[in-house]
């Protein structure tokens, strides 16, 4: 049978799991929480792991008069970390703690582009981070020849946003801190799976999070003193449907299709001390992930897998983020007393433009690019 090949889940986690994200995901998404793991065999389960990305974006031109730009890449490399627990309570309950960074951003901008800047500041660098610490709960039933899981929990998620201004007009040179220090969320899903078949099929849903940083400040280069600064904005929900199954002994495939609420985020809202309110403009539409992939058990000791993302670009012309192809692949080994999961995947990215007329801060063209990720982990199960 072909239950038995996939002996332990370990098939149905290195597939679905096995790249924790995409070499460059859409819009500013990173990692998500790892409740995956709920559906994993055994009391007591732990993952920890991490995945390098490293974004290749350049600008082609930047200014109104469409100048060739030279400054190189823009958009820095970053880690996004996981760990997850899991706890059987019962034979038909279990739940996860989970932590992750689900959204960030991180760009160091260079003269040329720094020149082309409109606005209270040439920023030489912007970014932000958030942290999500969450708990999801399962509990299941039997139902026909499988079981329906109905999956739901919270989730503490904060925010900090960091920019340093070169010094322009209203305002000197000077260092933009903006912080909320949680706001919560939640999510639900439910699925349905078939353990004889390696069939699952799973929906999740994760709400939006409204963050207000109260705060914040704009650190003025000595000796001016430093202003307040506030800050709001709106990270978006998603939509999440997840399948895959058993094809033949030691094969399986698997897909899923996610939906995003970027347009949510229209902007970044903040207020400088006595300055007139700014925004950090983006206007971005909806985006779409599509993935697809197969996995195969060589052997009791390994498995591997390979897949296809396809990314939907979210820019309306503030900024450049177009479409993203993603090829990855990975492996999970048994090592030690657990199991080794290993991966990696190369985007390319489609070019985009860029203009004030459109809000951005600069006009601008985005000649694509490549970015590329790793991926790695260890799980051990009692």
């Amino acid at each position: 049978m072909i239950g038995k090949i996939f002996k332990n889940g370990i098939l149905a986690s290195v597939a679905l799991a096995a790249l924790a994200s995409t070499a460059e995901a859409g819009g500013y998404s990173r990692g998500e929480a790892d409740t995956d793991i709920l559906f994993e065999s055994g009391d007591f389960i732990f993952r920890a792991g991490a995945t390098y990305v490293s974004p290749r974006r350049t600008f082609k031109t930047t200014g109104a008069g469409g100048a060739a730009n030279n400054d190189g890449v823009y958009t820095n490399d970053y880690w996004v970390p996981s760990v997850a627990a899991k706890l059987t309570v019962s034979e038909n309950f279990a739940c996860a703690l989970t932590y992750t960074q689900p959204f960030g951003a991180d760009a160091t901008y260079g003269p040329q582009a720094r020149a082309a800047m409109v606005g209270l500041g040439k920023y030489s660098d912007k970014g932000f981070e958030t942290n999500e610490y969450g708990a999801t709960c399962d509990v299941k039933f039997d139902a026909g020849p499988g079981k329906f899981h109905f999956l739901g929990g919270v989730f503490l998620q904060d925010f900090t946003y960091d920019a340093t201004n070169e010094g322009s007009g209203a305002l000197p040179a000077g260092k933009f801190h903006l912080r909320d220090d949680g706001a919560f969320g939640y999510r639900i899903g439910a699925a349905y799976e078939i353990t004889e078949y390696a069939l699952r099929i799973s929906l999740m849903y994760r709400s939006q999070v409204k963050h207000e940083a109260d705060e914040g400040y704009y650190d003025f280069t000595p000796p001016l003193s430093n202003l307040p600064a506030t800050g709001y904005g709106t990270l978006p929900q998603s939509l999440k449907l997840s399948v895959q199954t058993g094809v033949a002994p030691g094969w399986l495939v698997y897909g899923s299709v996610k939906w995003t609420d970027w347009s949510v985020l229209d902007a970044l809202n903040y207020k400088i001390g006595t300055n007139p309110a700014q925004k950090d403009v983006y206007n971005w539409k909806d985006g779409w992930t599509i993935q697809a992939g197969v996995a195969h058990v060589f052997n009791e000791k390994l498995t591997g897998t390979v897949n296809l993302t396809w990314d939907s670009g979210v820019s309306t012309g503030a900024d450049i983020h177009g479409d993203t192809i993603t090829l990855g692949a990975g492996i999970l080994a048994k090592v030690g007393p657990g199991d080794l999961r290993f991966g990696g995947g190369i985007s390319r990215m489609a070019s985009g433009s860029q203009s004030t007329l459109k809000h951005a801060t600069f006009d601008a063209t985005g000649g694509g690019g490549w970015a590329y990720g790793v991926t790695g982990s260890y799980k051990i199960a009692f």
